[in-house]
């Protein structure tokens, strides 16, 4: 069984306040993109995982698809599986791409096993492989409150938009590095009324509070966004923590301005 987990950008986000539980409470809108990874299983004598395209760091059973096929054999029996997965949404850019993996396994293996999971019980094994997993089940796009696991939907269609993701080469941003340097705050500006906006008002109103760090550790992603900006773009925001930026531009563009940066149609 093939298919194709797909990635995501942030339009906003906000950290407003530390948990008790060492997370924090966000506010932002998930809103899923075309950049996909390629993920098969088929049936094998034993568990295996291989992995093509970009590379992974860190041992096979740390990856969210051998977690997701983890935790759902802790309530149902599932033979051996080989399974491979083709990277091709950058890693340490800001897009989910790990976890959409994982939420992906969980959707095929309800499936080809025919476990009967609801969407609702698939968000819920979702949320425990990690915070945004639950949002890509639906794939729809969705505020994200909480840790980023309160999904409620929202009607936002950016489908006669031409959305690009930049990254630039050789910088990866940590997320828990990106958390470190965050002070949370109350939003001016509430998510839940972006669907209200013209997309020519996004640039006065929707900002991601990572920004500010990570734009003094990596000048180069601060000159990327305003790059983005002279190339008409009508919005442009780094996406989660980083390292990828994507731009919201009205009709297709040539990017062969920008310079050593990977480029993505989403």
């Amino acid at each position: 069984m093939i298919n194709f987990p797909t990635a995501k950008i942030n339009l906003g986000l906000h950290i407003i306040e530390k948990r008790s539980d060492n997370f924090h409470n966000i506010e932002t809108i998930f809103y899923p993109i075309r950049i996909a990874d390629a993920l098969e299983f088929i049936p094998a004598p034993i568990d295996s995982f291989s992995q093509s395209g970009i590379s992974i760091l860190g041992p096979n059973h740390d990856n969210l698809c051998m977690k997701a096929l983890k935790l759902l054999r802790n309530d149902f029996t599932i033979p051996p599986l080989a399974i491979h997965l083709h990277k091709n949404i950058p890693i340490g850019a800001g897009l989910g791409g790990g976890s959409s993996d994982g939420a992906t396994m969980l959707k095929m293996l309800n499936e080809y096993f025919d476990l009967k999971l609801t969407v609702i019980q698939l968000q819920n094994y979702g949320r425990q492989l990690g915070a945004d997993c639950a949002f890509f089940i639906n794939n729809k796009p969705v505020l994200a409150e909480g840790k980023g696991d309160e999904l409620k939907m929202i009607e936002i269609d950016l489908s006669g938009y031409e959305i690009v993701v930049v990254m630039p080469q050789d910088i990866h941003v940590s997320t828990a590095a990106a958390y470190s340097g965050i002070t949370p705050s109350k939003p001016i500006y509430k998510l839940k009324n972006l669907a209200e906006e013209p997309i020519e008002n996004w640039k006065n109103i929707l900002m991601n509070d990572f920004e500010t760090r990570i734009f003094k550790c990596y000048p180069r992603i601060a000159e990327l966004k305003q790059e983005l900006y002279e190339l008409g773009a009508i919005y442009a925001s780094m996406s989660g923590s980083g390292a990828a930026l994507y731009g919201i531009f009205k009709e297709k563009i040539n990017l062969s301005y920008l310079k050593n940066v990977a480029i993505f149609e989403g």
